[in-house]
């Protein structure tokens, strides 16, 4: 890609898997807020070698802890397809970007949620529609190949016992709801920024946030590292996600405040994508087991 104007700071919403930060430089005016938002190209050496990048590792397996979930040992009853469906559109979605080339940078920017259009379009400034479908967009949307590997790799792990639990239709709603929810807490923590947020992250939190719920004493095989060696070691679930979710709350506490258009993680994002996953499937168990105690 040639650019021509100076770099700019990414945020992306680096996800339960890995986080992903790049330079990016405009090419061209955006159709809307020109002069606050800026989007990156992925952020990956893969998408065409004139793309820098700098990646960073994040997540429940690696931000703050280092430990790598493998599998849990906890097999579900029923063949998860929504779970199966999200991963491949996911990767689509990638594959797509990639076809884009030079033309990545401006659909990302278009197609991520900024927090400054998606509140100009609530006075007019901006069309409503078109920001209010970002908040699904986004979800599908990654800045490179770690990105997307690490955000899929723990939706492979723990979606399926989530499924499993709710059923294919409301979990799918499920996702959404809680990738949703987690883009608007995040906006409404900076309603003025103009950086763009992609990633499946706040969806795969509420993911984790459910799993962490229903299944608290399931045994996570997780490659720890102890000094310079490293073991598998068979973690229950409540403490593997209790560990992410204390981190991703002692980080986001201390960026709070942090220049908005700096760029880095959506801590927020995971932290309400989490708590809606924890108490969505407190409140669905709950109905079940009234349901099955009225049946009995």
């Amino acid at each position: 890609m040639g650019w021509s104007s100076p770099a700019r700071p990414v945020h992306y919403d680096a996800g339960p898997g890995l986080r992903v930060l790049a330079d990016s430089r405009r090419e061209g005016q955006n159709r809307e807020l020109d002069n606050e938002s800026s989007m990156p190209a992925p952020a990956f050496t893969a998408i065409r070698r004139q793309r820098r990048t700098s990646a960073r590792t994040g997540g429940p397996s690696l931000q703050g802890s280092g430990m790598i979930p493998l599998r849990d040992d906890n097999p579900a009853q029923r063949p998860p397809f929504v779970t199966r469906g999200i991963i491949v559109l996911n990767v689509l979605a990638f594959i797509y970007e990639l076809s884009l080339a030079d033309g990545t940078h401006e659909f990302l920017r278009d197609w991520g949620v900024v927090p400054g259009r998606l509140f100009a379009a609530l006075t007019g400034e901006t069309s409503l529609p078109v920001e209010l479908s970002t908040l699904v967009t986004s979800l599908f949307l990654h800045g490179g190949w770690l990105h997307l590997i690490g955000n899929m790799w723990y939706l492979w792990i723990f979606g399926d016992n989530v499924e499993d639990r709710m059923g294919h239709v409301r979990f799918l709603l499920f996702y959404l709801g809680a990738g949703i929810f987690a883009a608007l807490l995040n906006s409404a923590l900076m309603p003025g920024s103009p950086t763009p947020t992609i990633g499946a992250s706040g969806a795969i939190a509420g993911v984790l946030g459910a799993y962490a719920f229903a299944f608290p004493r399931a045994k996570v095989l997780t490659l720890v590292p102890i000094f310079f060696f490293f073991q598998i070691i068979a973690i229950p679930a409540l403490i593997l996600l209790g560990i992410w979710f204390a981190f991703q709350f002692v980080a986001g506490t201390m960026a709070f405040g942090a220049a908005s258009g700096s760029g880095g993680v959506a801590w927020w994002a995971h932290i309400a994508g989490f708590v809606f996953g924890f108490l969505a499937m407190m409140l669905i168990s709950r109905r079940q087991d009234s349901r099955a105690e009225v049946v009995d």
